[in-house]
């Protein structure tokens, strides 16, 4: 599976996530940039999520048929269909950890089809739906704790 390049302006690889984009701050989304996005793409979907939540992975934001055209998603933006996050909602959920500090996984798929999916869909139909259609994977981690 080819690899996209997912890149913030506002935090690299493995470094903190500022603020702004966590509860604790604006909570809204930080802008990404994706590279390498291979022909054929039909449409991006997006998953972030925190795999060291005390229940298990939270999901905090589960967008689909993202044009690919665009190959950047805007700070403070609805760059595709929303699905709902684990806080019940159709919208980022910025990270908001309880205690510690916890990783942040945004994860961007290039797909060969557009996706039928409801408004209520969550992370799980996503990954779903997706299957036997992702051309390439890439994701940017960031970290976060509260003080």
């Amino acid at each position: 599976m080819k690899e996209l390049k997912v890149k913030s302006s506002v935090f690299r690889h493995n470094e903190l996530i500022p603020r702004k984009y966590t509860c604790d701050g604006e909570d809204v989304n930080p802008p990404l940039t994706i590279e390498d996005i291979p022909e054929g793409t039909q449409s991006l979907a997006l998953i972030i999520d925190d795999p060291d939540a005390p229940m298990g992975t939270w999901d905090h934001w589960v967008v689909w048929n993202i044009p690919p055209s665009s190959r950047e998603i805007r700070e403070n933006s609805v760059p595709g269909v929303e699905g709902i996050n684990d806080f019940r909602k159709h919208s980022y959920g910025g990270p908001c950890p309880p205690g510690g500090t916890h990783r942040y996984f945004f994860k961007v798929y290039a797909l060969d089809a557009t996706l039928t999916l409801g408004a209520n869909s969550r992370k799980k139909d996503l990954e779903k739906a997706m299957q036997g259609h992702i051309l390439a994977k890439g994701e940017l981690i960031g970290r976060y704790s509260r003080r």
